[in-house]
């Protein structure tokens, strides 16, 4: 991704993995709902696909709770709560001014969660579409499925807690709203404390819940 933005060019930026699809009118259809909101991000939903089945959450209920646009608090949590699927850079036309010095962290499996909060700092509108023209592949041989089978759980514990203080550092230097934030880490971080059973990663969250 640090060598796309580094050679494009162009108002908008918009991402497609290599292993997912868009219908045919799916940029159309972003660019014309920009055009007519004047918004720095447009996110549609998504479909997922796997096993030859296709999956769609309901994008009209989800999104239509906000009249379609979304206030910026919401778009940073659900990098927590993860309800409304726009944690991610694809499915999404924003404005290229956005990404202007933004760079990827490299060596970070779980980009989108470490990063996507850098864009809604600085956008003035997220509007969101709910026709759901991006197709989402779920396979076994994807990039993000061979880790999380390959990964052990303290190594996947420890990137999103990396992912999460790097967000906190950023609201924090923004002055955004910061303890609401880290209430949401730390409801987290007891969540999986809770849950999980192996003293090891038990005693990792401990530690970073007496941090936090």
């Amino acid at each position: 991704r640090n060598t796309c933005l580094k050679h494009m060019y162009g108002e908008f930026v918009a991402w497609i993995d290599g292993d997912d699809w868009v219908e045919k009118d799916y940029l159309e259809t972003l660019v014309n709902l920009q055009t007519n909101t004047n918004a720095d991000i447009i996110h549609m939903g998504f479909k997922s696909y796997r096993n030859d089945n296709m999956y769609v959450a309901d994008f009209k209920t989800l999104y239509g709770k906000f009249n379609y646009n979304l206030p910026k608090k919401v778009a940073i949590s659900d990098v927590f709560v993860r309800k409304y699927g726009i944690i991610t850079v694809w499915g999404d036309l924003v404005n290229a001014q956005l990404y202007k010095g933004f760079v990827f962290s490299e060596d970070n499996t779980f980009e989108d969660t470490g990063n996507k909060f850098k864009l809604y700092l600085q956008a003035n509108d997220i509007v969101l579409s709910d026709q759901a023209k991006y197709i989402y592949r779920v396979h076994g041989e994807s990039l993000t499925q061979n880790i999380m089978r390959d990964t052990s759980e303290l190594k996947r514990i420890k990137m999103t807690i990396s992912n999460y203080e790097k967000l906190l550092y950023y609201l924090r230097l923004a002055n955004f709203e910061f303890d609401y934030f880290e209430s949401l880490y730390r409801d987290w971080l007891n969540n999986e404390i809770d849950r999980n059973s192996n003293e090891k990663i038990r005693k990792y969250l401990v530690k970073h819940r007496r941090l936090s």
